[in-house]
């Protein structure tokens, strides 16, 4: 276990492994046969594992959507197809990096991919602004959506922002207008939609590229109009009480499902994906192939309809007369 990026909750296990990391250091130097207490402590690290990861917090959730090693958009891009050609620009005003799309192939299947893309390390994240897109960045999105549906390729997004750019620039081109553009029109695309919360999922940012068929989030993910930190500003006027503002929201990937909003969770690997990319990537890919294989046989307005009722039944409201 890495011990660069530690969250409180895991330093028990930083403990357990430090034991087993000066066992086989000692072993090494003097030749003492440590093996026996050795594997009494992985026994105990499994299990410490477990118990932990299985305990989470919905705060301590949300901590580990944003680990710095997780996996981003094209990490997933990168291992789940055969074939890809990124396709850039909104053919208006710019390309925006924090957005990356394009045409794939996944197995027999060719799709449309649109991920947010946070980048890592200081260039890059400067570079895809933090994955916080501007309107360009929608209209790109839109842009690759309506190609897929003349070509009819099935559409596939990958969610993980903190929220759209909220720059002077950005409400000047229209940021409002581009995700309420986005909104309507993916509504009607007349291919299947599928999108996957790949780390965190907030406001009209992510949702602007999420309003699809079927909603999966991978195990340990946040969705929600707000962040719990932007949350907690408002309703407490304290960004500290974010751990309680997670908790009422019920901002999780099991919330969510519960509540009937994603019709998935994507396992993930004890400790969160970035322990076990590989097995992430195939998690996620036996997902998609499940979900194109099942929405292809559905009838195009029935699956416009169906879309539409999905979202018409999430939440409660009155009408007065």
């Amino acid at each position: 276990m890495s011990t660069k990026y530690i969250f409180d909750f895991e330093k028990p296990l930083i403990e357990i492994q430090s034991q087993i990391d000066d066992l086989e250091s000692t072993s090494i130097k003097t030749g003492l046969d440590v093996s026996l207490k050795i594997n009494e402590l992985e026994k105990e690290l499994q299990n410490k594992s477990k118990d932990i990861y299985s305990n989470l917090t919905r705060w301590q959730k949300v901590q580990l959507s944003r680990h710095p090693d997780r996996p981003h958009s094209i990490d997933y891009i990168n291992e789940i197809t055969d074939y890809w050609f990124e396709l850039h620009g909104d053919r208006n005003f710019s390309d925006d990096k924090a957005i990356i799309s394009g045409i794939a192939q996944i197995d027999h299947f060719k799709v449309a991919i649109i991920g947010q893309e946070k980048g890592k390390g200081t260039k890059q994240k400067l570079i895809r602004n933090f994955g916080m897109p501007r309107p360009e960045g929608y209209r790109k999105a839109l842009r690759v959506m309506k190609l897929a549906e003349k070509f009819n390729f099935p559409i596939i997004t990958l969610i993980d922002t903190p929220g759209a750019y909220p720059g002077i620039g950005a409400e000047e081109r229209g940021q409002a207008e581009a995700i309420a553009n986005n909104l309507f029109e993916m509504s009607s695309l007349r291919v299947p939609t599928i999108s996957i919360v790949i780390g965190e999922g907030a406001s009209g940012g992510a949702l602007a590229i999420g309003l699809t068929d079927k909603i999966l989030c991978m195990e340990n993910t946040w969705y929600s109009v707000i962040s719990p930190e932007g949350c907690a500003s408002i309703l407490y006027r304290d960004p500290t009480m974010s751990e309680k503002a997670a908790e009422s929201m019920k901002v999780t990937s099991i919330d969510l499902y519960e509540m009937g909003i994603a019709d998935e969770i994507i396992k993930e690997p004890i400790g969160g994906a970035h322990r076990n990319m590989k097995e992430s990537a195939k998690n996620v890919k036996e997902s998609i192939i499940n979900n194109i294989s099942n929405l292809n046989k559905i009838e195009k307005n029935v699956l416009i309809e169906q879309r539409k009722f999905k979202y018409d039944k999430i939440g409660s409201w009155t009408e007065s007369e």
